[in-house]
């Protein structure tokens, strides 16, 4: 019988043992890091393609989640101004047009005439992954350009803002930039309050009445063609409150669609054009001289039988105006006399002149929520003859919107008020200051009265709306002084009289005469007949209606105006 005994493994084979087990856990982990590699690789470059090749889609998607939505704006009835909808855009890859790059430019070219075919190639050979073709498409043109069948062009939605009114108030409303915010007028002004999400479902109501704007846009437009005027302007505004119910600065724009607008049309002429606005200053002039205690009597004559020479300059007449006679106060303004007004300034003096202008904020941009705002010219040195001067006009400079300012207070009891492009409730009028007596007022809506219905501005009567106003023409002011051939002609007038309510301002720039004007291009024969028709337009809108038995009584100065011996002769005496 054998007998077997174990003998222990050799040491060699025990230790390949043991390194065949650490390859193959070294193997196995090089395996598992190489699969989570994979992973990881696959991670990133799907990663890495959704950016190089799903970016426009992103860009354009977040293109419109970045444009912010804005509340609507309405006038002070409810009717849409400026919405925020959404509309179109029209974008292509052209990393990934198969068709031919030309013929699809030519296609384009046809469909969006604003661009040639020069213009469509070079975007379709351009090397970027996305690019727009059309911003604020409109469908008609989607479902053309979608027909061309061409994969690598795409459509999406954004949030777009539209101004149904299309070119109506469009320096009062402004626009938006690509970016969502605004960029001039209300839509600046209010940017805040437009794109809280608070406000979003209320939209703000402006003060101004699209029917008064229709009417103001209508005939302030008629009379800048009518008489090849370069520009105009032209403000409603409520005497009690403040509010702009129409501005219309021409040449216009169209919100809508402004890459072709210029400077001049997108300039608004009632709030940033400065102007000298000649003899709509002289009611203001007069008023103070009234109200400072300066003139206690309306029968107080003044020398107007010659020019008035100070220094080196003579302060005289327009043709057509002089009386060659002493007028009274009454008949300076009827007349529109610039002597009688500069000897009535001269007794006035530089520091109640000044006084008078600063309280109604001539020296100051004017007051309106719009940051697109003119500094007024103010004489740096208050010479005698600027005192004279700018009494009638001359030497200083405001926007359209500072005098329609004044105005109001001249007829509204003398209360100051900024002007506002917000609808005011009943009963939250800002409170304004006092810059005349209820006395001087009320003499001056007498005086405004008797230039309508005596003097320069019968042109601006609207029969049964009792209005008041003041002619103004004044040269422009040009290269080395004034010109003599182009004027800025403004009137200035508030209705009914007897209960004033609204100040309506109307300027033309560099207005052409006409044989039906004689040749002449004062304010008088084209922005007071223009006047005149927008109040007959916008009183009976606005509550006002026509009444021959009202008017305000200027029983007691009528006396005073001299008449010829034909006109006493007509009336009996």
């Amino acid at each position: 019988m054998s007998i077997l005994i174990a003998r222990p493994l050799p040491q060699r084979r025990l230790t390949g043992q043991r390194h065949a087990l650490v390859v193959t856990s070294h193997q196995r982990l090089v395996m598992l890091l190489m699969l989570f590699a994979a992973g990881a690789v696959l991670i990133i470059a799907r990663l890495i393609y959704l950016a190089a090749f799903t970016e426009p889609a992103t860009s354009r998607d977040a293109a419109a989640a970045l444009v912010p939505l804005r509340a609507d704006i309405v006038d002070r009835n409810g009717e849409p101004l400026a919405r925020t909808i959404d509309a179109w855009s029209i974008g292509v890859h052209p990393n990934r047009i198969i068709g031919d790059r030309d013929e699809l430019a030519r296609e384009l070219a046809d469909l969006i005439p604003e661009h040639d075919t020069a213009y469509f190639s070079r975007l379709l050979h351009r090397d970027v992954n996305f690019t727009y073709i059309q911003r604020r498409a409109l469908p008609d043109l989607v479902e053309q350009v979608n027909a061309l069948g061409e994969p690598g062009i795409v459509f999406d939605r954004e949030p777009e803002r539209l101004y149904p009114q299309s070119t109506m108030a469009a320096h009062a409303l402004g626009f938006i930039e690509f970016s969502g915010h605004g960029a001039r007028g209300m839509e600046r002004a209010l940017d805040q309050r437009l794109l809280d999400p608070a406000m979003r479902g209320e939209p703000v109501a402006l003060s101004l009445d699209t029917r008064v704007q229709a009417a103001m846009e209508s005939e302030l437009g008629t009379a800048v063609t009518k008489f090849q005027a370069l520009a105009g302007g032209g403000v409603v505004l409520d005497v009690n409150t403040g509010e702009v119910l129409a501005m219309v600065s021409l040449p216009d724009f169209n919100p809508n669609n402004i890459a072709d607008a210029t400077e001049d049309e997108l300039r608004n002429n009632v709030t940033q054009s400065v102007y000298e606005l000649g003899s709509t200053f002289k009611p203001i002039a007069i008023a103070a001289a009234i109200d400072m205690g300066v003139e206690t009597s309306m029968s107080k004559r003044f020398d107007a039988t010659k020019p008035i020479k100070v220094g080196r300059y003579t302060i005289h007449d327009d043709p057509g105006d002089e009386q060659w006679r002493w007028l009274n106060i009454p008949e300076t303004l009827i007349y529109s006399s610039n002597i009688a007004t500069a000897r009535i300034a001269d007794e006035l003096g530089a520091e109640r002149i000044q006084a008078m202008f600063r309280r109604l904020s001539f020296d100051t941009k004017p007051h309106i929520e719009l940051l697109e705002k003119g500094t007024p010219l103010w004489p740096k040195y208050w010479a005698r003859t600027t005192v004279m001067t700018t009494a009638y006009g001359h030497g200083i400079a405001v926007t359209p919107l500072h005098l329609a300012n004044a105005y109001a207070s001249l007829v509204n009891g003398g209360i100051w008020r900024p002007a506002t492009l917000l609808k005011v409730p009943p009963g939250h009028a800002v409170q304004g200051r006092r810059v005349l007596k209820p006395s001087t007022s009320y003499r001056m809506r007498q005086l405004l009265r008797l230039i309508v219905m005596k003097g320069t501005g019968r042109k601006g009567d609207a029969p049964g709306f009792r209005v008041g106003a003041k002619t103004g023409t004044a040269e422009m002011a040009d290269v080395g002084g004034y010109s003599r051939h182009r004027n800025v002609s403004t009137f200035a007038a508030a209705f009914p009289m007897d209960n004033p309510r609204y100040v309506v301002v109307a300027t033309l720039v560099a207005p052409h005469g006409l044989p039906e004007t004689y040749g002449r291009s004062t304010a008088a024969w084209n922005a007071a007949p223009a006047v005149a028709r927008v109040i007959q337009r916008i009183g009976p809108q606005l509550g006002v209606i026509p009444d021959m038995s009202k008017d305000i009584d200027v029983s007691e100065l009528l006396p005073l105006l001299w008449q010829s011996p034909a006109e006493k002769a007509a009336a009996g005496q």
